[in-house]
C-alpha cells in the first residue's frame, strides 16, 4: 500500500487511536492481516487484537500509532484481508483538561500507553459523551465546577487500580461520539463492577451518555482469525 506524498500525519502529542470491530467472511487471508501488522509496529504503532463475544462482531482490533495514515493501512489490510468492518471508532490519546499538573508518568501512561496490560484479558470498549439536557448541561457548568465533579469521578476510578486498567481517548470532532473508553481487567465481572460502581457519582449520574459496548477476550491473531499452525 503506498504511503500519502505528503507524508506522515500525528498528533501534536500522544497516538492515533482506531478501533475496528470485523465479522469474519471466509477464508480469512491471516497472511495480509500479519502483514498490516508488521507495518503497524514497524511505524511505532502497536496492535490488540480481541475476540468479541455477542451478534455485533466477531472480532476486534486496537490500533495505536503516531502516524494516522499508518492506522489507515491496517484498516486497508483488514479489508484486503476479507474481514467486514462493522464498527470503527477514531480517537486520540489525551491527558485531559482536570489532570492539569500531573505528574510526568501519569502523562506518559496516558498518552502512550503499553498494551495490552499483562494478565488482564478480559477486554471492552464503549464511547460516551456528557449530556447537554436542559436541566444538565455538563457545557452550561464553569470549569471549577467539571474539574471537582471529574475529581470525584476519578477517585472511584481509582479503587479499581490494579484490578482494572482503563485508556480514555478523546474522539471529539473525530467520531460521534466525544470519548472512546477501553477497559481491561482480569475477569470480566472486574470490568461490570468498575462500570457498575462508576456510574453512581455525580459526573456519570447526572452527565454520562453511553454508546454500544463490545465485549470480549484480548488473544493471539492467529487464535482470534482461526488460522492453522504454521499460518
Amino acid at each position: 500500500m503506498s504511503r500519502s506524498t505528503n507524508g506522515p500525519l500525528a498528533p501534536t502529542e500522544g497516538l492515533g487511536v482506531l478501533h475496528l470491530f470485523c465479522r469474519l467472511r471466509e477464508p480469512v487471508d491471516v497472511a495480509a492481516v500479519r502483514i498490516g501488522e508488521k507495518r503497524l509496529v514497524s511505524e511505532g504503532g502497536q496492535l490488540v487484537t480481541t475476540a468479541i463475544l455477542g451478534h455485533k462482531a466477531d472480532v476486534g482490533f486496537l490500533a495505536l500509532c503516531p502516524d494516522l495514515w499508518a492506522l489507515w493501512e491496517f484498516q486497508r489490510a483488514c479489508a484486503a484481508a476479507r474481514l467486514d468492518v462493522v464498527a470503527s471508532y477514531v480517537s486520540l490519546t489525551e491527558v485531559s483538561e482536570y489532570a492539569a499538573g500531573a505528574p510526568e508518568e501519569m502523562r506518559r501512561a496516558r498518552l502512550f500507553p503499553e498494551l495490552p496490560p499483562e494478565g488482564m484479558t478480559a477486554f471492552c470498549f464503549y464511547p460516551m459523551s456528557k449530556r447537554r439536557a436542559a436541566d444538565h448541561n455538563w457545557y452550561a457548568l464553569d470549569f471549577e465546577e467539571r474539574k471537582r465533579l471529574m475529581l470525584g469521578h476519578g477517585a472511584v476510578g481509582r479503587t479499581f487500580r490494579g484490578r482494572v486498567l482503563q485508556l480514555v481517548t478523546g474522539s471529539t470532532g473525530l467520531d460521534d461520539w466525544e470519548w472512546g473508553v477501553t477497559l481491561f481487567a482480569p475477569h470480566p465481572d472486574d470490568l461490570k463492577a468498575c462500570v457498575y460502581e462508576m456510574r453512581f457519582d455525580e459526573a456519570s449520574a447526572h452527565y454520562a451518555e453511553f454508546g454500544p459496548f463490545y465485549s470480549g477476550m484480548v488473544a493471539d491473531l492467529g487464535e482470534v482469525l482461526g488460522a492453522e499452525v504454521g499460518d
